[in-house]
């Protein structure tokens, strides 16, 4: 029961973090660059695991019932995915901004974290997928089954964090050159641009 609770775990939690979006974009982008990979991805898992707990544990439902803090959160995550949308854009138009051998310009460790919180704390996805869908399936399985759905889900995200930021290296000679940076950035561009929009077009 317990082994079958935990690849149930495992099953909904990579079906769910291995979704295109902002936080996953971030990591590639770190791991492409070789810059703050270990802190980048630490910060990940360790919020994953933290939305995991809280919505096994019965916050799901407490989100689910309070409008006023999901409009919140949409409109914050909304704006601040704007900004790093036009961040993104104004790299890939910047000759000035790109190096071939690094891909990106460098950043301190502070900067990293501190971006890839804001994209995980401030996305309501997030919390829609962590902890309100995983909660609520959580919630059907037995008391003793509960904590072994999300060491499933946990461990999801332990894997897919760490092949995604240590194993993005395998592209470096794609992007060898600078055209293939203002790509990438083109398109997270495109793409954070379009999350800000879906979050406030309900």
């Amino acid at each position: 029961m317990f082994f079958s609770a935990w690849l149930k775990g495992i099953g909904l939690g990579a079906s769910l973090i291995m979704a295109i979006g902002g936080q996953n974009a971030h990591v590639l982008r770190m791991g492409l660059s070789r810059q703050h990979i270990g802190i980048t991805v630490l910060v990940c898992i360790v919020g994953d695991a933290l939305l995991i707990a809280a919505g096994v544990a019965g916050m799901g439902a407490l989100i689910e019932q309070s409008p006023a803090l999901m409009t919140v959160a949409r409109w914050t995550g909304a704006a601040f995915l704007t900004w790093y949308g036009l961040r993104a854009w104004r790299a890939a138009f910047s000759t000035g901004a790109l190096h071939a051998e690094k891909g990106v310009p460098t950043i301190s460790w502070q900067q990293a974290a501190l971006t890839v919180m804001a994209l995980t704390w401030l996305n309501p996805h997030v919390y829609l997928d962590t902890v309100v869908l995983l909660g609520s399936i959580a919630s059907q399985q037995t008391p003793l089954a509960q904590p072994w759905f999300a060491l499933g889900a946990m461990t999801a995200s332990l894997l897919w964090f760490l092949g995604l930021g240590y194993g993005a290296r395998l592209l470096s000679p794609v992007f060898a050159s600078p055209r293939a940076w203002r790509i990438l950035d083109g398109l997270i561009g495109c793409m954070m641009l379009g999350l800000a929009v879906s979050l406030v077009w309900v």
